[in-house]
């Protein structure tokens, strides 16, 4: 009991002696006072030496204000308002998934007493997170937590990805946020080229992974719709792909996959996830098929381009002259009933035509900003359709339609060459016939006129019923449904053809898919537009392709030796109109052609900005 009483005198005594010290710093009470008594608690020097050891106990135990009263405990302590001092980090982990779980800032930081400053190592971070996270799916045995142990500080922490104190509920859920995550972390590192090339780790993942269908989709705003990187990867426990544990090892690839593909396959898990076109070693097969696409693409356009503006030339100077003539009344042409109506297209042509403008501009409307994903336009015109989803709906639904008008086009050829009783001649005399849209050595002879003519080397030829630009287009249709088609199929039921299809051939279809419909709008919006429209005798739209008519006039001007041919035959009053389409009809249908092409036109422009932004950076 004497003891009790020498106590008590003695820290009475300390306080007394050390008021006048603590008044002077500003303290109400010297910490050496506190340590008085909880010395066997907190270490006075670690304390001292740690990042809080220049303030005061009472600089957080407010509530102390009277140390006989706190003695005698007549004062509840209160617990620590953090938030005093630390209010940008309060106000973060007010907002965490901590605080909903109830999680306080002296649960992680349990060393309060000797925190030290951690001067941004990241060992310090994990070991406080590994206090209740210590079997977060193995995250020390992986690439990143290894790293962190050797010292490299670029390598990903706990904190990289889910911050210090802002830490948000992930979960496994399949929303906006949850999506965005799975990649956005990543991408925070190894986008950064300086920090990879500092590390020798290699870029192509993340240059890859943005080429693929997953990467456009989460670059244009909607990764709940694909696989993102810790999807495939893991979120914490990430292995080599030679770690027999990985989960993109060779043997836990189709498990992997069967996560979003359910009947994933071997074959199927044989695809390139970062197939890289340009890696002629590692990929031979992309490369190539790159090569020949690139080829296809270029030769196309130099010669149909060179085609075009030779045309224009030639077409302005010819309209020139015309007019001079016109001017010197030297040109005289009398042509009896020049204002009759002929048909050229009956109902059947004019409403397969609709379907072709509409499932084009539609494919082209929602494929083009996926393949220019990283635009701002692309980004705008995927919220206007309600997201890659619906754009997907709706890109799927003009393919259907496409393959309605294939199959159409087929029928029709079927008929042409074999039922039909007004075309004279058998099978391949119909097939190599005038009617024909099958080329043969009149178009030799007809292109070679009409580069004389553009070389100012002879007149205009004269055409029948096709003409060698025309016959090409319909061809392509062919073409493109074995490459647009064949390729799209795959890839709308990869499931399917996984099943006897290599991984690796839907890189392949992936490449063809693409650059064959960026070759098929460049063409369309350039090349078939300046044929069908844009050509100074047409300029600036040729309506027979909607109303199916055109005066005897132009009949003779554009088809000379198809008009010649059916004179001499007798049946050119059999496609004489005896009534034109009506002022309605005319009207919706102008308004449809005109809201076509300039549909068309304004996508060629922001395909031509997309081209010269990339180019740019």
């Amino acid at each position: 009991m004497r003891r009790n009483w020498f106590n008590v005198v003695l820290v009475l005594f300390l306080l007394l002696m050390t008021i006048p010290a603590g008044a002077e710093h500003g303290m109400a009470i010297d910490p050496a006072t506190c340590l008085g008594c909880h010395g066997d608690k907190i270490s006075m020097t670690a304390f001292a030496a740690s990042v809080h050891g220049k303030n005061a106990c009472t600089g957080c135990h407010l509530d102390i204000t009277d140390l006989a009263k706190h003695m005698r405990k007549e004062i509840k302590v209160q617990k620590v308002a953090c938030d005093r001092c630390h209010k940008k980090q309060t106000a973060e982990h007010y907002l965490s998934v901590h605080t909903r779980k109830g999680v306080t800032c002296a649960d992680c930081h349990t060393d309060v007493h000797t925190h030290q400053y951690w001067k941004g190592d990241k060992k310090i971070v994990i070991a406080k997170c590994i206090q209740c996270h210590d079997k977060e799916a193995g995250y020390r045995n992986s690439v990143h937590g290894k790293a962190v142990a050797r010292g490299v500080q670029d390598s990903a922490a706990c904190h990289d990805c889910h911050n210090l104190h802002d830490i948000k509920a992930v979960g496994n859920g399949a929303s906006h946020d949850v999506r965005e995550f799975h990649t956005r972390v990543c991408m925070k590192c190894h986008s950064n080229e300086e920090m990879m090339k500092r590390n020798n780790v290699t870029n192509v993942a993340v240059e890859s992974y943005m080429a693929s269908y997953h990467g456009k989709n989460y670059r244009l705003g909607f990764p709940e719709r694909v696989a993102g990187c810790a999807d495939c990867h893991s979120a914490h426990n990430i292995l080599p792909a030679k770690d027999p544990a990985s989960t993109v090892n060779s043997r836990n690839l189709v498990a992997t996959c069967a996560k979003c593909h359910k009947k994933a396959t071997a074959l199927f898990a044989a695809y390139y996830p970062h197939g890289e076109h340009t890696d002629r070693k590692n990929y031979p097969i992309l490369f190539w098929t790159f090569i020949a696409m690139t080829g296809l693409l270029t030769s196309t356009f130099a010669v149909f381009w060179l085609h075009t503006i030779l045309w224009m030339f030639r077409g302005f100077v010819e309209n020139r002259r015309r007019e001079e003539l016109l001017m010197a009344e030297h040109l005289h042409r009398a042509i009896p009933d020049a204002h009759k109506h002929y048909r050229r297209f009956n109902a059947q042509h004019i409403a397969l035509h609709v379907m072709v403008i509409t499932s084009f501009l539609g494919l082209a409307l929602t494929g083009l900003p996926l393949k220019f994903s990283d635009q701002a336009w692309a980004m705008s015109l995927m919220r206007l359709y309600g997201g890659t989803a619906a754009a997907g709906h709706i890109h799927r639904i003009c393919a259907v339609i496409t393959f309605l008008y294939f199959a159409a086009a087929i029928l029709m050829s079927i008929h042409f060459l074999f039922i039909r009783k007004d075309i004279p001649g058998n099978f391949l005399q119909r097939l190599f016939g005038p009617d024909s849209l099958c080329p043969n050595l009149r178009d030799l002879k007809d292109v070679t006129g009409m580069v004389r003519w553009f070389l100012f080397r002879g007149p205009k030829p004269s055409f029948d019923r096709w003409t060698y630009w025309e016959k090409f287009d319909f061809l392509a249709v062919f073409w493109g449904m074995f490459a647009i088609g064949g390729s799209g199929l795959m890839l709308w039921f990869p499931e399917f053809f996984g099943i006897f299809l290599p991984g690796w051939a839907f890189n392949v279809a992936t490449i063809i898919h693409s650059d064959e419909a960026l070759l098929a709008t460049g063409f369309i919006f350039t090349v078939h537009f300046f044929n069908t429209h844009g050509r100074p005798e047409k300029f600036p739209m040729d309506f027979v392709i909607f109303n199916g008519q055109m005066t005897k006039e132009e009949f003779m001007e554009e088809r000379g030796d198809q008009w010649a041919r059916y004179e001499q035959q007798g049946i050119s009053d059999q496609f004489k109109v005896e009534k034109s389409s009506g002022i309605l009809y005319d009207f919706l249908f102008k308004g449809f052609g005109f809201t076509a092409l300039f549909i068309g036109i304004t996508l060629l422009l922001l395909m031509i900005y997309a081209f010269l932004a990339s180019g740019a950076h």
